[in-house]
């Protein structure tokens, strides 16, 4: 018989008792992903008519950048970040973070002139922070219904317009924009949401704030607001109690759960997406265990890949794959964390469509990812996720005969030799 003894966003270990012996054996990504974002129950959850949005780390990926950018500073001092302090600065004040930073890396500085170093290395980079997935979207949705939008960050108010300046429409789109630097006390007091509705001229209680961090949701509650949370730090959901709901990205935002006009863009259970790429040799995952279970994965590596996997949530997605010398394959792929890298990387799993006679450990894998079908979730029985990859892979087959995904099997990325290369990565 064989037990779950923990479940992480990467896989599962399992341990099973054989003659009294327990042995342990790590299973793949795709054990992690059960309940798809089209079976969510859709009950209203209360009735809003406005919206207020923090910005870092809700409709920008600021974290992934900051997180690089700390990586070069700290190296001076002979430090190195990994990640693990994250929590600790996610949703602060600039001046709070930053004393984390020095108290925790026992650094030479005081917290000003940490600042003073730090901050002309972040602001040179503003022009690069990318919008997260679906906060294009969600801007646009709700522009185009009328509905009254806020921005509230722990920003200075021209550090928030200096960074929404390089993403087109975003200004025009929010009729109050409210800083840290307008309001006595920054989040998690409710003051900057409460400002945010006063200048709308609105009921705090007619908001939904749409958060990130932990402050954030203080915040809006505090305020007398519906929050749904979309941590930004992995595998910190179970921290978000007070939130009225908790999302795994922007992409599953339900509006119509809150009284707002839905989203019409799913097809055939699944969203479409911006294409992105990304290429490399295959490393692992043809003989694993999940060939036994009928979900071989191609893995690729995520070295040189944190980047561009850290603007994309953990979840499973599909799209088509080149595979160099062979052809170009239909293919279904989640997105995850890994058990052994203790949270801090995360990982890329293909499983192509397809029947191979063989292995092909070491040839060159090329992926268009152009749709979305469900995030990341635990499971209850092994069983049950095993249909549910076998549902995901007949969304991929028939979605992938659609028109609007069909087009991208000829994208030029999918028939490129890559023998020279060691890796490729296409944004």
């Amino acid at each position: 018989m064989c037990s779950f003894v923990n479940s992480t966003a990467y896989g599962i270990a399992v341990s099973c008792g054989i003659r009294n012996r327990l042995v342990k054996r790590q299973l793949p990504i795709w054990f992690l992903f059960l309940s798809g974002s089209m079976s969510v129950e859709r009950t209203l959850k209360k009735l809003v008519s406005g919206v207020i949005l923090d910005l870092d780390g809700t409709l920008l990926n600021t974290d992934g950048v900051v997180s690089e950018i700390l990586k070069a500073f700290l190296v001076k001092y002979g430090k190195q970040w990994d990640g693990r302090e994250a929590p600790k600065i996610v949703g602060k004040a600039p001046t709070e973070a930053a004393a984390a930073v020095v108290e925790d890396y026992g650094l030479p500085l005081s917290t000003d002139e940490f600042l003073s170093q730090f901050y002309p290395m972040l602001s040179d980079q503003w022009r690069n922070i990318k919008a997260l997935p679906g906060a294009n979207r969600l801007i646009n949705h709700l522009r185009g219904h009328g509905v009254p939008m806020a921005l509230a960050s722990n920003s200075s108010r021209s550090n928030i317009e200096a960074k929404i300046f390089h993403h087109p429409g975003w200004k025009e789109s929010f009729s109050a924009i409210v800083g840290g630097d307008e309001v006595k006390a920054v989040k998690p007091s409710p003051e900057i949401f409460l400002e945010a509705a006063k200048r709308l001229n609105m009921d705090p209680s007619s908001f939904l704030v749409i958060e990130d961090s932990i402050p954030g949701v203080t915040a809006g509650k505090a305020a007398g607001m519906a929050v749904v949370a979309v941590p930004s730090l992995a595998k910190q959901s179970h921290l978000y109690t007070s939130a009225d709901e908790v999302i795994n990205s922007l992409l599953d935002l339900q509006l119509e759960k809150w009284g707002l006009p839905a989203f019409q863009d799913w097809v055939e259970g699944t969203l479409p997406l911006e294409p992105w790429y990304i290429g490399g040799p295959v490393i692992k995952g043809f003989g694993r265990g999940s060939k036994v279970l009928g979900i071989p994965t191609a893995n690729l590596s995520p070295e040189g890949y944190s980047a561009i996997l850290s603007e994309h949530p953990a979840g499973v997605y599909f799209g088509w794959a080149g595979l160099s010398g062979r052809g170009v394959y239909k293919m279904v792929m989640s997105i995850g964390w890994n058990l052994y890298f203790n949270n801090t990387e995360k990982t890329i799993e293909p499983w192509l469509l397809h029947d191979f006679n063989e292995d092909f450990y070491g040839e060159e894998l090329h992926l268009v990812v152009v749709g979305y079908i469900r995030p990341e979730a635990n499971f209850s029985s092994l069983e049950a996720l095993i249909a549910k990859i076998h549902e995901d892979r007949k969304i991929a087959e028939r979605a992938l005969e659609l028109p609007q995904y069909l087009k991208y099997k000829d994208d030029p990325y999918l028939k490129i030799s890559l023998h020279h290369e060691n890796c490729s990565l296409k944004s």
